[in-house]
């Protein structure tokens, strides 16, 4: 136990209200304390801990025997004195025990609380310096968490990302900012399929094409809780270096799950 205001409060609070009704005592008869006791040792135990609450009990006790002893004509106690002693032991000792072991539990959570917040605040860190988007959905497909890739891969304002916005919002925010390189008439069947995907969490990999030219590789993996992890891989640089700039299209066009941009190029070159 470590001795600071909170460890001494108890015992000094204690030894103080039963001085004061050994002094009040003289005057006017004093009620019993075993009720203000307990209170003390309780208090003493939610400061500071077992310790600090059996130091109150024990004072308690003292106190009571000594207020005891001041009403009695023989020297020595009673059986009825002694019984109560003995529930005021027994009442206050129990209380400390119980105070302490749910102030030592509390303090166990609340450090165990901090540990995984500096954990999820590190790993949430970490996340942002990688070039993969990750979006984390709850189980009702709600955005827990949006990297710093995804957001800038879809122009997602930070106001927006950090309001936990549904999956079906992030999919209608880049369909108005014209990110996805598909005609019109496709977005809505685009949007649906991506949507059936987070839903039965499929996680066959697809490729999204970005009107900027790049190309994300959406993956969806089923957390076990219920909820989604989304992942989009640039996989733009699968177009190498040393091919024919000409070309590039074609190369781009070979990533297209759906062949669209592989037939566009083959007319174009025909």
């Amino acid at each position: 136990m470590r001795f600071g205001w909170r460890a001494i409060s108890g015992p000094a609070l204690t030894a103080a209200t039963a001085l004061l009704a050994i002094v009040l005592d003289r005057h006017l008869p004093v009620l019993s304390l075993a009720p203000l006791f307990v209170c003390i040792v309780a208090l003493a135990g939610s400061l500071s801990g077992f310790a600090s609450a059996l130091g109150s009990a024990t004072i308690a006790v003292i106190g009571a025997a000594l207020l005891s002893l001041r009403h009695r004509t023989m020297p020595g106690f009673d059986e009825a004195d002694l019984v109560q002693l003995g529930l005021l032991a027994i009442t206050t000792a129990g209380t400390a025990a119980i105070t302490g072991l749910m102030r030592e539990r509390l303090l166990d959570a609340f450090a165990a609380e901090q540990r995984n917040h500096a954990t999820a605040a590190r790993l949430s860190a970490a996340l942002d310096q990688v070039d993969i988007g990750i979006v984390l959905l709850d189980a009702e497909t709600r955005a827990e968490f949006i990297n710093r890739a995804f957001r800038d891969y879809f122009a997602l304002p930070d106001e927006k990302a950090d309001n936990k916005p549904p999956f079906i919002a992030l999919m209608y925010h880049g369909r108005d900012t014209g990110a996805f390189e598909l005609p019109e008439d496709e977005l809505s069947a685009f949007i649906a399929q991506r949507m059936e995907m987070v839903r039965i969490g499929d996680a066959t990999p697809i490729n999204i094409n970005l009107a900027n030219g790049e190309v994300l590789r959406f993956v969806c993996t089923a957390l076990p809780d219920g909820g989604r992890m989304l992942s989009y891989t640039p996989v733009t640089d699968l177009v190498r270096h040393t091919d024919t700039p000409a070309r590039a299209d074609y190369y781009r066009s070979l990533r297209d799950p759906t062949g669209r941009k592989l037939m566009r190029y083959l007319r174009v070159a025909e």
